[in-house]
């Protein structure tokens, strides 16, 4: 009886593995990193210029969306830069803000998809590198 319980765990066991790795295997996410790092100003106090520099990337579900994006980089780069040069010192500086920085560059950069193209096509909006001064 034993025997019949571990032979049933163990199919039930490759099963599901095996259905996993099939449903695994349908998306095919894709990232792009902008080129250069995008440099830029930030709302400072005082009488220093502060700036932040990033690196940027973008996760899509698709090779098809990876063509879009590349198409559009210059326009997302923008938006990105215009977000950034907004922010005050305290949001840059904080972790908590940069977050939230993150956040409104995500749905930035989808609004301007969406736009565009028809479709919100970003995942994903990762900051790889983050220094300000």
């Amino acid at each position: 009886m034993k025997f019949v319980h571990s032979l049933l765990l163990c199919c039930s066991l490759f099963f599901s593995s095996l259905a996993y790795s099939q449903e695994a295997g349908t998306s095919s996410y894709a990232y792009f990193g902008f080129e250069p790092d995008i440099i830029t100003n930030y709302i400072s106090t005082g009488k220093k210029l502060g700036y932040v520099r990033i690196t940027a990337e973008v996760m899509v579900e698709n090779q098809s969306a990876l063509s879009s994006i590349e198409h559009h980089a210059p326009l997302i780069r923008d938006a990105i830069i215009e977000i950034l040069g907004h922010q005050r010192e305290e949001d840059i500086k904080s972790l908590k803000g940069r977050e939230e920085i993150r956040v409104l560059c995500q749905e930035a950069v989808n609004d301007l998809l969406v736009q565009e193209t028809g479709k919100k096509l970003v995942s994903k909006l990762l900051f790889t590198k983050y220094l300000y001064q």
